[in-house]
């Protein structure tokens, strides 16, 4: 097992005072300022499941099979994982690394664990230079360099420690059946399998996505995959030694090794990997509560945009409004630029979480949106310490899950091995990850400022991972959200959340809004998405839309509402730009 790490930070719980709610235990240690108690509403019974809503079908029904049997939501994303890992390669996997928020039924305390991989021993600011000058991004991918130590594996079994309930090796039957007895290629894998550049065109990939003909693999063929069968056989009945200690972290040394471009990352780095509890994160935003992992999570952004709008009255419009979508984009300039120039691993930087969340900082931040004409400049928070500005890329490939047990339990995880097949190197028929491109390529700028996000050995390079826990004022599960999309996913989680807590709008329908995300000097959206008469408006108010250049969404989630026939029960949805299913019995 990896090693025992101790809690950074304190679980979050919330305590009814009086006609107050008092906020306590967030992330930082300092309680939030009362506020008042929210309207009258209907009283719920106690969220349950089972819920699961995740990014195949396949993965779904793994994990409704570990809580049909008793498991707990964190047992259920364990086999979850295992499943994707085969069947969604391209996204995420046993090679990656993730985030996981964690809602306990039992003591109201939300936490979270962070995978996030870390850089290796011999790592420099310079792990992407040659000859004085920074790599193109995908030759830097598809080089050894990109991979760190992964965290996903280490991760769960931390959680599952903590939460679980059926022995970790009943967990991983459904992935090792489908991997030995083939699964069906899905129409968003053969798409990606198809691809003719990157990762997916390695000598790896090539040799796993080939078929005995020479043609590759195509939606409706069946691909199976006995190296991974080995694989999670072996996880399961030897834990996750075998994964850091064992044959499988010699094979990763020795793969990153290999050209083009060796890395440097060893059996040594993989075996000294810890991930970490780091408590939760949480804020309260109109009657709710939305909790979110610490840095270097991004979600202090999401709780940042949610603040500034929450202080922007355009947003109440709803969304068939103009200024509503405008003062959306224009909110989301500001605390891009406060993220980028902030963010990073809080072990090697100073992460202003309280100052950039301070309530008088937001309201000025806030107030500059309708005046922006062009990229916002990051703002000056408390115990903000000026860093360089970043220049990092975020490619595509990262997943969500979502998952409620019978008792209450929640789990709410975003997982990913970076870009569309990571680094299209395999080992034990999983993909690795180039999660080290994640950190800013170059680590200052022309006066010498570090980046915040600059390469440093032991480092977890900055994520946009947001996994997201929602409660009510009294600290009950009111719902969990998520998605994957690289940068943009502060914009889709935080457009879910206004559309569902603030627009009151079924899930389904929330998730299917357009996308529109504004960092720096433009904007990506769905343009097919919005209405004509949207999108001339918003050019008229100086916001021209662009197809997205970034991953799309995939969110995935649930919110815990009572029904027209006055029952109480999961409102969740998977979103229809993906494969995704969200079920319930």
């Amino acid at each position: 097992m990896p090693p025992t790490l101790s809690r950074l930070f304190r679980p979050f719980a919330v305590a009814t005072v009086a006609v107050a709610v008092a906020l306590s235990g967030c992330a930082s240690g300092v309680p939030i300022s009362p506020i008042q108690a929210p309207v009258a509403a209907p009283v719920a019974p106690p969220a349950r499941g089972p819920f699961v809503a995740a990014a195949n079908p396949l993965a779904v029904e793994a994990g409704m099979r570990v809580l049909r049997e008793g498991g707990s939501a964190v047992d259920a994303a364990v086999a979850v994982q295992a499943v994707l890992g085969l069947v969604e390669p391209q996204s995420s996997g046993l090679g990656g690394g993730a985030f996981m928020m964690v809602y306990d039924a039992a003591s109201g305390e939300v936490t979270s664990y962070d995978g996030r991989e870390t850089a290796p021993a011999a790592a420099t600011p310079e792990l992407f230079y040659e000859n004085g000058q920074p790599l193109d991004f995908m030759s830097a991918v598809l080089s050894g360099r990109s991979t760190g130590a992964p965290g996903a594996v280490a991760m769960l079994a931390l959680a599952q420690k903590d939460h679980g309930r059926l022995p970790w090796s009943a967990l991983f039957s459904d992935a090792e059946r489908l991997a030995r007895d083939g699964f069906t290629v899905s129409p968003r894998l053969a798409g990606m399998i198809a691809l003719n550049r990157g990762a997916a065109r390695t000598r790896w990939a090539d040799a796993y996505f080939t078929k005995p003909d020479g043609n590759r693999y195509v939606a409706g063929d069946t691909l199976r995959n006995p190296d991974y069968a080995r694989t999670v056989a072996d996880l399961a009945a030897r834990g996750p030694e075998v994964f850091y200690r064992g044959r499988i972290a010699q094979e990763i040394a020795a793969t990153v090794a290999q050209e083009p471009r060796p890395g440097a990352l060893t059996a040594a780095d993989i075996a000294a990997y810890q991930p970490i509890e780091r408590g939760a994160l949480c804020r309260p935003y109109r009657i709710y509560v939305v909790c979110v992992p610490p840095p270097p999570s991004s979600g202090v952004a999401v709780l940042q945009l949610l603040a500034m709008a929450e202080r922007t009255p355009d947003i109440d419009d709803g969304a068939d409004s103009l200024a509503a979508w405008t003062a959306f984009a224009q909110l989301q300039r500001l605390m891009y630029a406060d993220r980028d120039r902030y963010v990073g691993d809080p072990a090697f930087v100073g992460v202003p979480v309280q100052g950039l969340l301070d309530p008088t900082y937001v309201a000025q931040r806030a107030a500059l949106a309708p005046g922006l004409t062009g990229a916002a400049q990051p703002g000056n928070p408390p115990g903000g310490a000026l860093t360089g500005p970043d220049a990092t890329h975020e490619p595509a490939g990262t997943s969500h899950m979502v998952i409620v047990d019978a008792v209450g339990n929640a789990v709410s995880m975003t997982t990913t091995v970076e870009s569309i097949f990571g680094s299209g190197r395999m080992v034990g028929g999983f993909f690795l990850n180039n999660q080290l491109t994640d950190f800013s390529f170059s680590p200052t700028r022309t006066d010498g400022a570090p980046a915040a996000n600059a390469v440093a050995a032991g480092k977890r390079p900055r994520s946009s991972m947001a996994p997201i826990i929602v409660l009510d004022r009294e600290g009950r599960l009111v719902g969990a959200f998520g998605s994957p999309g690289g940068p943009s996913i502060l914009a889709y989680n935080t457009k879910a959340l206004i559309g569902v807590l603030d627009w009151n709008l079924p899930v389904a329908e929330a998730f299917a809004l357009p996308n529109l995300v504004a960092r720096g000097d433009g904007f990506g959206a769905d343009t097919d998405r919005f209405t004509p008469a949207l999108r001339d408006g918003l050019i008229a108010n100086g916001i021209a839309l662009r197809p997205n250049a970034s991953e799309n969404s995939g969110l995935h989630g649930g919110i815990w509402r009572q029904r027209a026939d006055g029952q109480w029960g999961w409102d969740g949805a998977a979103d229809d730009r993906r494969e995704g299913v969200a079920r319930t019995e």
